[in-house]
């Protein structure tokens, strides 16, 4: 996992991307927060520069990022980057300032929630019928999270490197979230849905509910939240002085 610095004052920003889009690309929207916070923007194992993985796992991606995580770090993960968060956070021994996480695909915290359910029958039902090349991929998964791409033609370099990164990735409804060693964490945390697919907004109402945590609703940009700028880089701005006032400049 390659980390990414930007900015160079106040406290550090760790952001962590989702499948298919990475590193600052992923986060080019939050470039304008380097003015007052000092942002490590991570790609993980397994996105380009590096070489293309035969699989993708969320839980060595975890102690990847545990490792490269700081005391009084602001921890940030988005879809698939959001459950590496999750797992990250409960496994790191020193503390961190907060962890804010954008619709995790932790789906093993709803099963049995219909939404959940009929998503996860459309996402196996489609690796059943065998391996996708990146244009099938991204059509049938980008509409399936709810992302508002249009792909182009042909696809470019980065997104198709992006889109075989992201075919390699380990079912995220496979991972297993420690809630109980998060709430012991006693870790503020904020959890953020788009308000567009009820798969997601039950993954966000169970770790609201069990971790204690602030939720905020952010719509108009679907699954591609932290796209929307403004208005998620406010909310995030906000949350993270109100965890960490003793540093906000005056």
């Amino acid at each position: 996992m390659r980390l990414e610095t930007l900015g160079g004052a106040g406290p550090r920003l760790v952001l962590v991307h989702g499948s298919v889009g990475f590193g600052r690309q992923a986060w080019s929207a939050q470039e304008p927060l380097a003015e007052r916070f000092r942002l490590a923007v991570a790609t993980r194992s397994g996105y380009p520069p590096e070489r293309p993985c035969r699989v993708l796992d969320f839980e060595g991606q975890a102690r990847e990022l545990a490792a490269a995580l700081q005391p009084g770090d602001h921890l940030v993960g988005h879809s698939y980057g959001g459950v590496v968060a999750l797992l990250a956070a409960a496994a790191r021994p020193q503390p961190l300032a907060s962890l804010t996480v954008v619709e995790p695909p932790a789906f093993a915290l709803a099963r049995g929630a219909p939404a959940v359910e009929e998503f996860l029958a459309a996402f196996d039902a489609f690796l059943a019928r065998g391996p996708a090349e990146p244009r099938a991929y991204l059509e049938f998964f980008l509409p399936l999270v709810g992302s508002p791409l249009r792909l182009p033609d042909p696809l470019p370099e980065a997104l198709e490197a992006g889109a075989r990164a992201a075919i390699a990735e380990r079912p995220p409804h496979e991972a297993r979230i420690p809630l109980a060693e998060l709430c012991a964490a006693g870790l503020r945390t904020l959890v953020v849905s788009g308000g567009h697919h009820g798969a997601f907004d039950a993954v966000c109402d169970v770790l609201e509910r069990e971790l204690e945590a602030q939720r905020a609703v952010l719509p108009g940009a679907g699954h591609a939240i932290p796209r929307l700028g403004e208005p998620f880089n406010l909310l995030l701005e906000a949350f993270v002085w109100a965890t960490d006032p003793g540093v906000r400049p005056p």
